[in-house]
């Protein structure tokens, strides 16, 4: 993984890093999730919860256009949920990612609840369907 990370470009790194850190603090603070296994999928940090299997991947990356982004599963609710919670205040890229401006910093405690929804998106689908 540290292969992964050191051939980012420079710029990015920082906030990146301060992103995959918000993941493994939220899976360790939130019940249920579980222990996280960090992977590569296309290239890019991954975040699953194998263990439990909780949650849906979030995957990290430098976009096309630059910056830097954090991604969800396009077919799920993540990022159209949070984007109905905090409209105006990222720039999202339709519901798959969240992008990011180097040097800008990160709003943790609202990326915080993105995560959360992410690595806990099974269970809730899950309590769903058992109400159903």
């Amino acid at each position: 993984m540290e292969a992964a990370f050191a051939a980012m470009p420079v710029e990015v790194k920082e906030g990146l890093l301060a992103l995959r850190r918000l993941i493994f603090e939220t899976a360790a603070q939130t019940p249920g999730v579980g222990a996280l296994k960090e992977t590569l999928k296309w290239g890019q940090p991954a975040y699953l919860t194998p263990e439990t299997r909780s949650g849906s991947t979030i995957r990290l990356g430098v976009p096309k256009q630059g910056g830097f982004a954090l991604y969800a599963h396009c077919q799920t609710t993540i990022i159209s949920d949070f984007r109905t919670t905090f409209p105006d205040d990222f720039e999202f890229e339709g519901n798959r990612a969240v992008h990011f401006t180097p040097g800008k910093a990160l709003p943790l405690d609202q990326l915080g609840l993105l995560v959360t929804n992410a690595l806990t998106y099974h269970m809730k689908a899950d309590k769903h369907a058992r109400r159903a």
